[in-house]
């Protein structure tokens, strides 16, 4: 058991670590930036550090701050959370290599499935469906155009890396897609750090199935079923369902099947999710 936890998040989700941790008697170390020193996270903590500016590229997505500020506060383990460096394979790398633990897969995982381009190359080589469309490495605006043009519309521009609805966009004709990627770009690059995207058909209405898996390290996972969160604003889950409304079990088995040699194709250890887009009897998985 873990006497001391950094948490490298803020607002809600780093509220919800401290509190579990203070359940378990464990101590944590709370991380702000300038902008943050009022918040909730930071008085719930045992211990606090600001971390830099108020941009998350100065505080929160700095790796040598996270890990100074850790350092600093000797604590044995940093919990990530979501969103800013919770799919970073290089601070999972760097953690280990100062004896931190990183709470959350390995840099190896990260790697191959933290980036939405490699993960649906994973994917299919594990030949778990996903979504057609581009994820190759050519980003120029001029040679994204030519392959939505391919694709069809409407698409999905969507944000290589992260998620949280960050950095995705719905194109429904030619004439928006520039304005769109460039939006979806500058997002992207403010929330993650980086503004590669890739392309996906559009489908409409569809129903969002999210499975919960956990692996460990003898090459084991299992699920805990579904959650349908088809309830959406903005890319953004609002009501999650669990167990799913029209699912039948025939439809379960096969998604929970497919979620678990998701998990295995990339030798996944901790807790994940993997999330499928379905619809007209068609399976896929989906990053957001």
């Amino acid at each position: 058991m873990f006497e001391k936890i950094l948490i490298a998040n803020r607002g809600e989700i780093a509220c919800r670590i401290i509190l579990t941790c203070h359940r378990m008697g464990i101590r944590t170390v709370a991380v702000y930036s300038e902008a943050d020193a009022g918040e909730l996270h930071v008085h719930l903590a045992d211990e606090a550090c600001c971390i830099g500016k108020s941009a998350p590229a100065g505080s929160y997505l700095c790796i040598e701050n996270v890990l100074d500020a850790s350092k600093k506060h000797d604590a044995q383990a940093i919990h990530p959370g979501y969103g800013f460096l919770s799919e970073n394979a290089e601070f999972a790398r760097r953690c280990s290599q100062s004896g931190i633990v990183f709470i959350g897969p390995s840099a190896e995982a990260i790697e191959q499935m933290g980036a939405k381009d490699q993960a649906k190359c994973v994917m299919e080589n594990a030949g778990v469906p996903v979504v057609s469309g581009y994820k190759g490495a050519e980003q120029s605006p001029e040679f994204l155009n030519a392959e939505a043009e391919k694709i069809g519309y409407p698409l999905m521009i969507k944000a290589v890396l992260g998620g949280g609805g960050k950095g995705m966009r719905v194109v429904r004709k030619q004439t928006d897609f520039s304005e769109a990627l460039e939006s979806a770009r500058n997002e992207a690059r403010n929330a993650f750090g980086d503004d590669r995207i890739l392309l996906e058909c559009f489908i409409s209405g569809p129903r969002h199935i999210e499975f919960q898996i956990f692996g460990d390290q003898h090459g084991n996972v299992i699920h805990l079923f579904e959650r349908d969160c088809s309830l959406q604003r903005r890319h953004q889950k609002i009501i999650e369902e669990s167990p799913s409304p029209f699912m039948d079990d025939e439809l379960r088995s096969s998604m929970a099947d497919a979620a678990v040699a998701a998990a295995k194709a990339v030798k996944y250890t901790g807790a994940g999710t993997v999330e499928f887009i379905y619809e007209d009897s068609r399976i896929f998985t989906s990053w957001k």
